[in-house]
């Protein structure tokens, strides 16, 4: 099947709301979201309008990309995060440099192994690097130490582990290890 890769409109909110609950009822959500389906599910209209108004085409400081088949459904989602040195720290370390912030990945099931993660984690990084205002140096992620699936695509797609790793919220005895993809000296 042939799915289309793009930025979500900020009055997607409905179709936002779906496909994250949906990824929060997957097997592997609580290794893979900071989240659960009992939290989300409780929050109002006005959540779900905000993140998506925060992450749809029209934003600067954050693109949420989804795979969308013919049909106007959406399989798989991932959002981008900028990050400054200046900003609040959301997770992990403080930003060192401009930095993109990959999150919320997710297919559903009968799309995995299609190649939409790679094609939504393509558009992830093009975004960064296309940004002006910041210029972003490095496009970081973290996942779980028991995600050995999800670490083995990122390495797969380019990411190297950095060493970094930050406990669990609510969880000091498990961590994230955090992985990045530099900049290339050529796009600078």
């Amino acid at each position: 099947m042939d799915y289309t890769i793009r930025a979500i409109r900020a009055d997607e909110w409905e179709k936002t709301r779906a496909i994250r609950l949906d990824a929060l009822r997957d097997p592997a959500a609580g290794i893979a979201f900071l989240d659960t389906y009992e939290a989300a599910v409780g929050r109002p209209e006005s959540f779900w309008r905000e993140r998506a108004e925060g992450s749809a085409e029209e934003s600067g400081r954050a693109r949420q990309f989804v795979a969308e088949a013919p049909d106007g459904s959406w399989v798989g989602t991932a959002t981008v995060l900028v990050e400054r040195p200046s900003d609040e720290t959301r997770f992990g370390a403080p930003a060192k440099v401009d930095q993109t912030h990959v999150v919320g990945v997710y297919v559903r099931p009968g799309a995995r192994g299609t190649g939409l993660t790679e094609r939504l984690f393509q558009g992830c990084v093009e975004w960064s690097w296309g940004l002006s205002e910041p210029v972003v140096r490095r496009v970081r992620l973290y996942v779980h130490q028991d995600n050995a699936r999800a670490a083995a695509f990122y390495r797969r797609f380019g990411f190297v582990a950095t060493g970094e790793r930050v406990p669990v919220p609510g969880d000091a005895s498990t961590y994230e290890c955090e992985y990045e993809i530099r900049r290339p000296a050529a796009r600078a």
